[in-house]
């Protein structure tokens, strides 16, 4: 009996380390991917400014803010 309760234990330390380093490395991970996600929003801020929208607009699309006699305003009679 004692000899089984020592490998009981032994076993059982055994396994409780294995999953405490698996714990770490997750930890770990989670870690890193936080920080990873954190700068991804900083990035995406950067990218969506409104000076950079309408820059690549204006250069890429060749996209213009309409003069005034080119807009027309159209009201929908609701009768």
């Amino acid at each position: 009996m004692a000899v089984g309760s020592a490998v009981g234990v032994v076993y059982s330390k055994h396994k409780s380390r294995r999953l405490f380093i698996q714990l770490q490395d997750l930890q770990q991970e989670r870690d890193q991917l936080k920080t990873e996600w954190g700068r991804l929003q900083l990035e995406q801020g950067a990218w969506a400014t409104h000076g950079r929208v309408e820059r690549i607009a204006r250069e890429r699309l060749e996209m213009r803010i309409p003069r005034q006699g080119d807009v027309v305003i159209l009201s929908v009679d609701s009768q």
